[in-house]
């Protein structure tokens, strides 16, 4: 029989400890060393160009003076931020970065999506990789490019407008039209990044099993009916994801695209957050207050990002974390 001193005896034996993360960290960095080191060149990259700069953030609350530099000048509290919400054109800037962002995301959600489902009912392999080439490859296009583009086709010299004055019609302003720059901007960036944003999509709908369409095919099922209830049901999740992505930068408006069609004539609607910090910043020098602008651009992004991945988590089910 079992001596009733045993169960004391095992309870006072002595347990391994279970090794600690920083254990088995130098335990998992010994075993595959060269897979560390090949990630190495990656984590410098981030570290130096992304959590390095951080400390800059500092300058948002500081008046920078280029003889002190950055820890040496004065901290002003709140000022830049309160100079910026004060500002006379502040709500100006909010509403024009809003809609340009706004417009571009609703477009470039919806456009790519119809075109993916074009493709997957394209039978013929030689027309479908023929249509994807073609739309991918002004993805390769520099804005500047892009730009020049714009200005040689709806200049108010450029080939529209002189086709429309050989017709008789009246020259339109394309890009010098405060009211026509949210249209050229966005559809120009849709024609721009139409191949490339359907991947993904394209991806998704090659997933969906062939025997559910012939499944509805068989029960009378029209292809209106089977785009909606199949192509765009199996989409949803990798569009909610997307959306809720893109979302988090509906406040960071692209300023090089946005700086190179602006002009005097179109400024009331052009005028951005991502131009304006540019000018301020880099061209009047006053690093502080575009600091300032610039953080609080990043915190509206932070906030749109969590509230729309709440929202999405609750209603749909879906998100991205």
């Amino acid at each position: 029989m079992r001596s009733p001193k045993a169960a004391p005896d095992a309870a006072r034996a002595p347990r391994l400890d279970r090794p600690s993360f920083g254990q088995r960290l130098l335990a998992d960095i010994r075993k595959n060393w060269i897979l560390y080191v090949m990630v190495l060149p990656v984590l410098a990259y981030y570290l130096l160009f992304s959590y390095v700069p951080m400390a800059g953030i500092q300058l948002a609350f500081k008046k920078y003076m280029i003889k002190k530099g950055i820890w040496g000048s004065p901290w002003v509290g709140l000022k830049n931020f309160s100079r910026f919400f004060k500002g006379y054109n502040f709500w100006t800037l909010i509403w024009n970065t809003m809609a340009i962002s706004l417009y571009s995301l609703v477009v470039g959600t919806v456009v790519p999506i119809l075109f993916s489902v074009l493709i997957n009912y394209v039978r013929h392999k030689r027309w479908k990789k023929t249509l994807q080439m073609v739309t991918y490859l002004p993805y390769f296009i520099s804005n500047v490019v892009l730009v020049g583009m714009l200005a040689i086709f709806l200049g108010d010299s450029g080939l529209i407008n002189a086709l429309l004055q050989r017709l008789g019609l009246e020259a339109i302003p394309f890009l010098s039209s405060g009211k026509l720059f949210r249209s050229v901007y966005t559809w120009s960036g849709v024609w721009q990044g139409l191949g490339y944003s359907s991947v993904i999509y394209i991806a998704a709908l090659s997933g969906v099993d062939p025997q559910i369409h012939e499944a509805a095919i068989v029960d009378g099922a029209s292809i209106w009916r089977r785009i909606w209830h199949i192509d765009l049901a199996e989409l949803r999740p990798t569009v909610l994801v997307l959306f809720i992505m893109s979302l988090g930068n509906v406040i960071n408006v692209g300023y090089e695209k946005v700086l190179l069609m602006q002009n005097s004539l179109n400024t009331s609607t052009s005028e951005v957050l991502s131009t304006y910090v540019y000018k301020i910043g880099l061209i009047n020098s006053d690093y502080g207050f575009s600091t300032a602008v610039g953080l609080f651009n990043s915190l509206v992004s932070m906030v749109l990002l969590l509230v729309a991945n709440r929202v999405a988590k609750k209603l749909a089910g879906y998100s991205i974390w």
